[in-house]
């Protein structure tokens, strides 16, 4: 069975518990970000940029059998494990599990704390963006 969100969220939070360290957090980041699978250069386009990044991130999202599936990509290692991140809590779930989300995994690893301000924006602009494609998704397909 899949998990919740909520358990994906906590295995962040182990995840990142591991390191006390913030130069090791950011390096869990950074191969996080690594990780994730380039994207398609169609993809790559003004509609699936980001606004409020200082990076440039494109995020797209794919709906399919009443799942949001989220791909994403950044010319910063840095936001690309940030991206990597709120994907893999966030994909696989229905709009209205995303939309009721509590992310409290940001606080509880300290990410928002350790970001600067414009990453910290970055964050918080990819959050909405996800949650933006949430309500268009749960719009667009209601029963």
């Amino acid at each position: 069975m899949a998990q919740t969100i909520n358990e994906l969220q906590d295995a962040v939070i182990e995840e990142f518990e591991v390191f006390t360290d913030w130069m090791d957090r950011y390096a869990l980041l950074i191969d996080l970000g690594n990780s994730l699978s380039p994207l398609e250069e169609k993809y790559k386009t003004e509609s699936n940029l980001i606004e409020g990044c200082q990076s440039r991130v494109w995020l797209h999202a794919v709906y399919e059998e009443g799942k949001i599936s989220f791909i994403a990509e950044s010319d910063a290692v840095l936001v690309k494990g940030i991206a990597s991140l709120l994907i893999s809590v966030l994909s696989g779930h229905t709009p209205k599990e995303i939309l009721e989300a509590d992310l409290y995994f940001i606080e509880k690893i300290g990410l928002r704390e350790h970001l600067s301000p414009t990453r910290s924006n970055g964050l918080l602009a990819m959050l909405k963006q996800m949650r933006m494609y949430a309500l268009a998704f749960s719009s667009a397909h209601k029963p």
